[in-house]
């Protein structure tokens, strides 16, 4: 089997092989599914452009992320339960992403220590959800920025945690059968019972400057969707906005990402840069993402597939996506991440 149609048989070989909670639990969406079945699909209903006659024969996928260079435009998403698919999870992630030198952003419900994960010499970012009583984040935060973090991820679009249905056969949730060993390993013990510990149902835009205050580093406001959010977002203070729906598992039927990313490019109007995730899979995806005004790009349920195999399945992942990405540069008439910007057809949603 080639390369290309490995990439592509992750998530069934990740079906065949994973316990049916654990696969549900990553691939699955909330309500209907409506937005996470969408997703994929999404990237292809845009058509690009390609020029001819450029000499294409070095080719930089490089790309600037908050101030540093890494070498794929494409980083690892933030997910929880990793130990579950793998026993290595963040770390094995973490290690094929450094190998890669690439952006691992890890949730803060992780399974893994951050001084470990931190300890591969990965770039790293930690990603937060805030309480309602957020100096109960404090610990948390100022583990991460002692173990590496250069950047905070603040999730904006999870004021509660959206409905999703069982749908395996034994009606078996994950959380009926996971290990609590295996998230959440980097909170005091007892934060979830102490007062206040409940997502925040009041954040608002004085909470980037918080967040700034109380690490250090700079905040990425991750899960906006909308032009006028973005702005807001920009004008409190955000070093970054980052187009996410959450891998369609918050609010059902909420618009694709691909949809989304250049209402909210324009809004932004380069101000600060803009990440894309939901439904990547391949390098023609990427190359969309960045043609439309991304400046990265973020995985989500692709290394997670990948992951079954441990870290060789996630390095050979970032290895087939980077050379996807190559040749779609190639094939385009780039030489280098800017050059993708106007290759995508003027009136979007065209089909081919």
């Amino acid at each position: 089997m080639s390369d290309a149609r490995w990439l592509a048989g992750l998530e069934e070989q990740a079906r065949a092989r994973l316990p049916a909670p654990v696969f549900e639990y990553v691939v699955q969406g909330a309500r209907d599914s409506t937005t996470a079945d969408a997703a994929a699909a999404s990237w292809r209903r845009w058509v690009l452009h390609p020029r001819v006659l450029r000499d294409v024969t070095t080719v930089d996928v490089s790309t600037d992320v908050l101030g540093r260079r890494t070498a794929v435009p494409f980083g690892v998403a933030p997910s929880t339960l990793q130990r579950a698919i793998h026993p290595d999870g963040e770390l094995a992630v973490a290690r094929a992403v450094a190998a890669a030198d690439g952006l691992l952003v890890v949730s803060s419900n992780a399974g893994t220590p951050f001084r470990q994960i931190g300890e591969t010499g990965v770039r790293w970012w930690v990603q937060s959800y805030l309480p309602a009583d957020r100096t109960l984040a404090e610990p948390l935060l100022h583990r991460a920025v002692e173990a590496g973090a250069d950047a905070v991820v603040l999730t904006v679009d999870t004021p509660v945690v959206g409905t999703k249905y069982a749908r395996n056969p034994e009606g078996t949730v994950i959380w009926d059968v996971v290990d609590p060993a295996l998230l959440r390993v980097n909170f005091d013990p007892g934060y979830d019972d102490a007062p206040g510990s409940e997502k925040a149902l009041d954040l608002g835009p004085h909470d980037l400057d918080w967040l700034t205050t109380t690490t250090g580093l700079p905040v990425v406001v991750k899960g906006v969707l909308r032009g006028d959010d973005a702005a807001r977002a920009v004008d409190a203070g955000a070093a970054a906005v980052w187009v996410s729906n959450h891998g369609g598992r918050q609010l059902d039927r909420a618009v694709s990402t691909a949809a989304a990313l250049p209402g909210v490019v324009a809004a932004v109007a380069g101000r600060v840069q803009v990440y894309v995730d939901g439904g990547v899979r391949s390098g023609l995806d990427v190359a969309t993402a960045l043609a439309l005004g991304a400046d990265t790009t973020f995985l989500g349920r692709l290394p997670l597939y990948a992951l079954v195999e441990g870290e060789p399945g996630v390095r050979r992942m970032l290895a087939e996506l980077h050379a996807q990405t190559l040749e779609t540069l190639r094939l385009c008439g780039a030489t280098r991440v800017d050059d993708t910007r106007g290759l995508i057809d003027p009136q979007p949603f065209a089909g081919l």
